[in-house]
């Protein structure tokens, strides 16, 4: 398998990276590459991109896709859903991929689903059926569990879309498809019986690729973007004897910086709190009597 640009031959000496090239991780995979600092122009039509500063080149492929790709070296790197992944090693035990790190983003669940008139409440009760999939791997797995112990044989077939229409064509008992939001999926008039995995998306790597020095360097641009995306930096004022308590509050991600007032008696104090919780700690340390209290977004870090 060898990957081609409109200008031709892609060159080696660039790292390669798959990025999904639509479809419900791409908009945010552009978002997180553009917080790495990963910069690039993307022609129309075009499915290859070289990013400035670094170098780096991009090739968007099918998020079904990039597993395969990075397991058998096509590209050094790639960001895909767990699910993906999952199913690519189930495949192919011995492809050649190392999970960095979960992204955060994509999440969603592998789910066996059917008919809600069926009323089935166990997986136990479609062992034997008819059940169509995109993820035959994961699904021949999760059925081989119940068919050693009714004795039955489910049947897997394997859909490349539109996996929910295939009760009501009569194709299927039950299907197994992902659920992110449920819409579709009720939509089909189905409802979950069982979860079959979890997932979200991830960067993966092929651990023999010649360019570890860039894997190195992009995972630790991509975890600190996530960190800026997830944390806000606090900084407030208070005097040392309920310092304390205001640390209980804000212990930071390792520990918060504390520095000596001019002021007798008073410290200054930062830390980095979660986004989330940033407004329910600023109300805790006005309570605990801590002054002059700032939040700060952070763009980007390393920790």
């Amino acid at each position: 398998m060898s990957l081609t640009s409109n200008a031709g031959t892609l060159k080696p000496a660039n790292i390669l990276i798959g990025v999904p090239k639509k479809g419900r991780l791409n908009e945010k995979v552009s978002k997180l590459l553009d917080g790495a600092g990963l910069e690039y122009r993307r022609p129309d039509r075009v499915d290859v991109a070289v990013c400035t500063g670094l170098p780096v080149t991009l090739v968007f492929l099918p998020a079904a896709d990039i597993a395969a790709y990075v397991g058998e070296g096509n590209v050094d790197m790639g960001i895909t859903g767990q699910d993906i992944l999952q199913e690519t090693l189930s495949e192919s035990p011995d492809a050649h991929i190392t999970e960095l790190l979960e992204l955060g983003f994509g999440k969603c669940s592998l789910s066996l689903q059917a008919p809600v008139k069926d009323k089935i409440s166990n997986a136990k009760e479609l062992s034997g059926c008819r059940i169509v999939t995109s993820f035959p791997a994961l699904t021949r797995a999760f059925f081989d569990k119940l068919d050693a112990e009714t004795g039955r044989h489910t049947k897997v077939r394997t859909v490349s879309g539109s996996v929910e229409a295939a009760c009501g064509l009569g194709l299927a008992d039950a299907v197994v498809d992902l659920v992110e939001t449920g819409t579709t999926m009720r939509a089909a008039g189905l409802d979950v019986v069982a979860e079959v995995m979890v997932s979200q998306a991830v960067l993966i790597a092929n651990p023999n690729s010649s360019h570890q020095d860039l894997i190195a360097l992009i995972l630790k641009r991509i975890e600190g973007y996530i960190t800026a995306t997830q944390y806000m930096m606090i900084s407030y004022n208070v005097r040392r004897e309920s310092l304390g308590n205001t640390l209980a509050i804000t212990p930071g991600k390792r520990s918060p910086t504390v520095s000596t007032l001019e002021e007798d008696g008073w410290v200054a104090v930062q830390a980095l709190v979660r986004r989330k919780e940033s407004n329910v700690k600023m109300d805790q340390l006005h309570d605990a009597g801590a002054t002059d209290i700032l939040l700060f977004p952070i763009s980007n870090s390393r920790m």
